[in-house]
């Protein structure tokens, strides 16, 4: 390891990206503490730790949504943005047709992305006002100082995103994954500050127990994030004048875990609603309304068996329906068919279709399991050890693990084509 860390320190080009994006991220922290007025934080901080929603979307934040900084939106909007604009892909033919246009129609798909996720960043900038005014924890109520949070928010958001944008450009990485990771890893010494100092002498043992539960968590997003389905393909054989062409067998890699976190970010968005629906019944004054709501709210406590078996339902099931979005079957047996290759013993084109599709619905079963226990970690970590504050982040974790990977797969590929050169 100390031998890879030199190799890429004296690599010139390697260590000027580096720097670049340590001073990015170090740009992005600096913000992140510019707070806005207005706002009690410690309240705030109090009313996100006991949401796990809310602490999603402060996790992706880096902190800042807490904080209630001029970055308090985050890179949410883009990120929301980029999941419209992928499913847009696959209704509207155009936008269709911009994705499989090279490195130009990216880049307009990318432009169209960037301009959508400036109204989202008003809608989402309009939401934390809301519910901060909701809470009764934002003093700022007239109109102009609205209009002037609002746009405080959007402008942070969209900075965030040029930062992010410069890190895939002149750093190493992808940008905005790389915010992401900077903002959940700057959120971990706070969150073993917080544990060393509710934890009693009598929970010792069970945190370490933990602690080696969690290292085998990491291990196991190792493993599932590099798993993949190997389907083998032929190409067929060609003659052209004397000679033979194709004829070999390759494989085609399906990962099981197409979706990523995005199953987990919905089902999260769904469970807030009966938080919700409890609130407003425990608030309205009549009797059978506020039994109602406190039974809800019991229920759907985040170490409820109720909430857990819903929990784990709603990410299994939107699993397998984003994987056969995500996973175009149908082109891909298209190009198959084009490039003359075929998976042994199917015939191309539609038998091709249904196949990968048996074969993706029957990984995704895998994959769902994996996705449904790292959402629950959190509240299996408090059922099992009582510690409200030890709340291992399963998705958190699922994003570092995924970011440090794709990171390291890039600098390998960057020292072997610069070894490569030499040797030309």
């Amino acid at each position: 390891m100390w031998q890879t860390v030199t190799t890429i320190w004296h690599n010139r080009e390697l260590r000027k990206k580096l720097i670049f994006t340590a001073l990015i991220f170090l740009v992005f922290r600096l913000f992140a503490h510019v707070p806005l007025p207005g706002v009690d934080v410690a309240q705030l901080r109090a009313l996100f730790a006991g949401n796990q929603f809310l602490s999603l979307l402060n996790i992706f934040s880096g902190g800042t949504l807490a904080n209630f900084s001029i970055m308090a939106v985050g890179i949410n909007p883009y990120i929301t943005a980029s999941i419209v604009v992928q499913l847009s892909t696959m209704v509207f033919p155009k936008l269709k047709e911009l994705q499989k246009d090279g490195e130009a129609g990216r880049e307009r798909l990318n432009q169209y992305t960037r301009f959508l996720a400036v109204p989202l960043a008003v809608v989402q900038s309009m939401s934390v006002l809301a519910l901060l005014r909701s809470q009764g924890l934002l003093a700022a109520s007239d109109p102009l100082s609205l209009v002037a949070l609002i746009t405080t928010l959007v402008a942070g958001s969209m900075v965030l995103l040029w930062l992010g944008e410069l890190v895939s450009l002149y750093g190493i990485g992808n940008g905005i994954s790389m915010v992401l990771f900077a903002g959940i890893v700057s959120q971990l010494p706070v969150a073993l500050a917080q544990a060393s100092v509710t934890i009693t002498a009598q929970q010792y043992l069970t945190v370490a127990v933990f602690a080696l539960v969690f290292l085998g968590v990491i291990g196991l997003v190792v493993f599932m994030n590099e798993a993949i389905r190997k389907v083998q393909i032929q190409y067929a054989k060609r003659q052209r004048g004397s000679r033979m062409y194709g004829g070999q067998t390759t494989h085609l890699p399906i990962r099981v875990n197409v979706t990523g976190v995005l199953p987990i970010i919905f089902a999260v968005s769904i469970m807030l609603v009966p938080g919700f629906v409890a609130r407003l019944m425990t608030g309205s004054g009549q009797p059978a309304l506020l039994e109602w709501g406190q039974r809800l709210s019991v229920w759907f406590s985040q170490t409820s068996p109720i909430y857990m078996a819903v929990y784990f339902s709603i990410v299994f099931a939107f699993t397998f329906f984003s994987a056969l979005i995500f996973f175009n079957a149908g082109d891909l047996a298209d190009e198959l068919k084009k490039s003359g290759a075929f998976v042994p013993g199917i015939r191309p084109g539609a038998p091709t279709k249904h196949f990968l599709e048996f074969v993706v619905s029957r990984i995704t079963v895998a994959g769902a399991v994996f996705l449904g226990f790292i959402a629950l970690l959190p509240s299996v970590a408090q059922a099992a050890t009582g510690i409200q504050s030890l709340a291992i982040g399963g998705t958190s974790v699922l994003i570092v693990v995924s970011v440090i990977l794709e990171t390291a797969k890039q600098v390998q590929s960057q020292l072997v084509g610069q070894n490569y050169e030499q040797y030309t």
